[in-house]
């Protein structure tokens, strides 16, 4: 931790695995929600096939033009659920609402497993998009609040890791059960997550600015290693004038200014803090980093990966090559947990687009080469073959995968929970979640018609260019976050000193304390429960006491 002192002796013996667990614990938890909504994601990669027509005795098939609703309708519901999550999470806490989105998903799956007609699934589909959408806010704003900085980047990289898993998990489920089969067995997961969310605690920000004192000091207890309330009395009290300090502050500026205003004036000024720079700005960049990572071509792989598999007749089972394709997913997402901590998010970020634009371009060629110009649409019925030369799509593709999750399809929302200050960030989070969505919901609906325009090769040569020119353009656009403060970050974003790009690891900062010195641009005290949050632009403060 940083900056720690005033510790009682029992709190400073305490050794640093008992500190950082029960944040890895909460975390855990809250990732596995994330696991189930992966579930979601991953559901109508093994639908698809099924409702192609491909299935004698399957009572429900759709045309193409549905097949890609089907393929990306759950996609545009997620922004409904962003734009409201932010708002529904603030009033209720972080924890609840998490709890919440677990029933909507309960019942989608089960409206799957009972589906008679094509509305059935699409329905199902939509509230599923809805309920991924309502987790966002609560997910981000969770991981941000109860984790240290030293963790939080490791940690926040294992949110996609989960949401891969689940994802996978499908993968694994489609190739051996029937659809309806395995949507039974996915209702199990949100009921697991409901419960398990009861042992964790609630935000200490949130819980602080409803007043509920006694809980937040609790739950720093309980974070900062299952320490005895008297133990945590420093860390609370510290926190608490922080985001006293803060909500006096506002409420001064608001008294002053704003002394006679209507409600609907405090509307419009609570609009306007969407229309700051330290809102624009770092709203800009990640939308941007969604807009790459959807369109450089692994939304599209992802959610037809049997059909392009099977068009570019891989020498192997398509559903097994669809496997394949999730476990490289999952370990590029866990190498990025592992190394993110180390490298920084700006190396990992350009070696994984470097990388996946590489492979899309070699996957293109080949396809060329063969005269592969058009997507097959298939049923479980289309045998692989044996052609040598045919394991170099397979390859490519499975080797874009693992670039991708390495870095450019984890990198944002990392950034999520870093790049807004605490007062706008659960609204802000779900904004941003509501525009990857809306993207990832374009790349899937207009797949077929890029492939009928551009042809397969040309589609997949899109996305490696869009790949490399995203990889430019972030060079001069994308900060180092990994291991700054929150308050470092913020400032950044809002026109104050700029972050270098420099990673502070847990391991330097370690030697660094050994040898008595203090990091650079730390500014200010830090709070020994976590860092500090305060904004000192546009006189914006955190929260409202």
């Amino acid at each position: 931790m940083e900056g720690e002192k005033s510790q009682s002796p029992s709190k400073a013996n305490i050794s640093s695995i008992r500190k950082f667990l029960p944040q890895i614990l909460a975390v855990s938890v809250k990732n596995v929600l994330l696991l189930a909504f992966g579930m979601c994601l991953g559901f109508p990669t093994i639908l698809i096939p099924s409702l192609s027509g491909g299935i004698p005795e399957e009572e429900i098939v759709l045309n193409q033009d549905a097949i890609s609703w089907i393929g990306s309708v759950n996609l545009l519901c997620v922004p409904l659920g962003c734009l409201l999550s932010g708002f529904l999470t603030q009033p209720i806490g972080r924890r609840r609402s998490m709890q919440l989105v677990n029933l909507p998903l309960v019942g989608a799956w089960l409206l799957f497993h009972f589906a008679k007609h094509p509305w059935h699934v699409f329905l199902a589909s939509c509230i599923t998009g809805l309920s991924g959408g309502l987790l966002e806010a609560p997910t981000l704003t969770y991981l941000a609040e109860v984790t240290t900085p030293n963790l939080r980047g490791v940690l926040a990289s294992t949110s996609t890791v989960a949401v891969i898993s689940g994802i996978l998990t499908q993968f694994l489920l489609g190739t051996f059960l029937h659809w309806r089969s395995v949507a039974l067995v996915s209702a199990a997961l949100p009921i697991t997550s409901c419960m398990l969310l009861f042992l964790v605690p609630e935000s200490p920000y949130w819980l602080i600015s409803k007043n509920r004192l006694q809980d937040a000091q609790r739950s720093i207890a309980w974070l900062k290693g299952w320490l005895e309330m008297e133990e945590a009395e420093q860390d609370f009290k510290e926190l608490y004038e922080q985001l006293k300090k803060n909500a006096e502050n506002e409420r001064a500026q608001i008294s002053t200014s704003l002394n006679c205003e209507s409600k609907l004036t405090r509307v419009k000024n609570n609009l306007k803090l969407y229309t700051k720079k330290n809102f624009l700005w770092p709203f800009g960049l990640v939308t941007f980093i969604f807009g790459l990572g959807h369109f450089s071509g692994m939304t599209t792989l992802q959610t037809y990966a049997v059909n392009i598999f099977a068009t570019l007749k891989v020498p192997i089972d398509k559903y097994y090559a669809t496997i394949i394709l999730g476990v490289a997913e999952a370990l590029g997402a866990i190498l990025s947990c592992t190394l993110v901590h180390f490298t920084g998010k700006r190396k990992m970020n350009f070696v994984s687009l470097i990388g996946t634009g590489l492979c899309f371009f070699i996957v293109a060629t080949y396809a060329q080469t063969i005269n592969v110009t058009k997507l097959q649409t298939v049923g479980t019925t289309t045998k692989s073959t044996n052609d040598e030369q045919n394991w170099v799509p397979m390859t490519f593709l499975v080797i874009a995968a693992f670039f991708s999750h390495a870095g450019l399809r984890i990198l944002p929302w990392m950034l999520i929970g870093e790049v807004y200050y605490s007062k706008i960030r659960a609204p802000a989070s779900g904004f941003s979640g509501a525009a990857s969505y809306i993207l990832g919901f374009i790349s899937n609906k207009i797949f077929f018609s890029m492939v009928s325009v551009l042809t397969l090769p040309g589609t997949f040569w899109f996305y490696s260019i869009v790949a490399l020119l995203g990889c430019a353009a972030l060079y001069f656009w994308l900060p180092e976050t990994e291991g700054k403060t929150l308050f470092q970050i913020t400032e950044h974003f809002g026109g104050g000193e700029k972050l270098d790009f420099e990673v502070n690891h847990f391991i330097k900062m370690r030697r660094l304390k050994k040898e008595g010195r203090v990091l650079e641009n730390q500014s200010g005290e830090i709070n020994n429960a976590f860092d500090r949050d305060i904004v000192k632009q546009n006189g914006d403060s955190d929260v409202k006491l």
